[in-house]
């Protein structure tokens, strides 16, 4: 029974060592600037949680799937955060980062994402883009990816994509969106695959950089209700792990 108890105890450990983080935005005085994720690639295998922190302060960002050959527009079928405007750097004193989480569902694909904010100039084509479970070698590697970046022509689509997409899937938007804070979404991504269909929408992080406020409180409470489950799975995950390890020392 001890030996059954003490594979549980490490099976949770390894589940709960699962998770990465990447943090969305930078400061000026960062190294790489401002418009970056850090880290902007990494691998993760099925399971892994992938928490996006939104701790660049100020700033406007998203994290939005697309593709290798089409690095700067939203992908049809991919996921996406939505825009999380932080208009200074004291506006996440004393409050909760938001975040946006991913589950990778398909380790063997690899995820393309970018940021599609505009202002003050597009982020996508100065290097606002990440991979994860980017191949190495060969012609897809995150370096061919970037570059694609780089030469982008045109303007970013401001499409929205949605919370399942390819090779992850997330439950939320980004959230929590404590006061003084904004989320912002736009209309869909067209099924077509054109991320550019809603470059001028209603609400889009383009207008939320010039100081529109239009910030959809339903999907401020979603995120909000993903917290508190994911604080809530958390300490029920203590409360077992402490039960069993009180076991195995009995």
């Amino acid at each position: 029974m001890r030996l059954i108890a003490a594979a549980t105890v490490s099976s949770l450990v390894s589940l709960a060592a699962a998770q990465m983080t990447i943090q969305v935005g930078a400061e000026a005085t960062t190294s790489g600037g401002i418009f970056q994720f850090i880290p902007p690639q990494l691998n993760a295998t099925n399971g892994t949680t992938v928490t996006f922190q939104f701790t660049g302060a100020p700033g406007n960002h998203s994290v939005t799937q697309s593709t290798f050959t089409d690095p700067c527009d939203p992908m049809a079928g991919g996921f996406d955060s939505g825009w999380v405007l932080i208009p200074e750097a004291n506006s996440l004193s004393g409050v909760t980062t938001p975040t946006f989480n991913i589950t990778i569902t398909d380790d063997t694909k690899p995820i393309w994402f970018f940021c599609k904010q505009l202002v003050p100039s597009p982020h996508c084509p100065v290097g606002m883009i990440g991979a994860i479970n980017a191949p190495t070698s060969g012609q897809n590697t995150f370096q061919a990816f970037e570059q694609n970046a780089q030469n982008f022509q045109g303007t970013p689509g401001q499409g929205q994509g949605g919370l399942v997409g390819v090779g992850a899937s997330a439950s939320a938007l980004a959230g929590p969106i404590p006061s003084g804070l904004t989320l912002f979404t736009g209309s869909p991504v067209a099924a077509s695959g054109s991320g550019a269909a809603s470059a001028t929408s209603s609400g889009s992080g383009a207008a939320a950089a010039s100081g529109t406020s239009t910030s959809p409180s339903s999907s401020s409470s979603s995120s909000t209700s993903s917290s508190d489950a994911l604080t809530l799975s958390g300490s029920t995950f203590s409360v077992v792990l402490a039960a069993l390890l009180g076991y195995i020392i009995a």
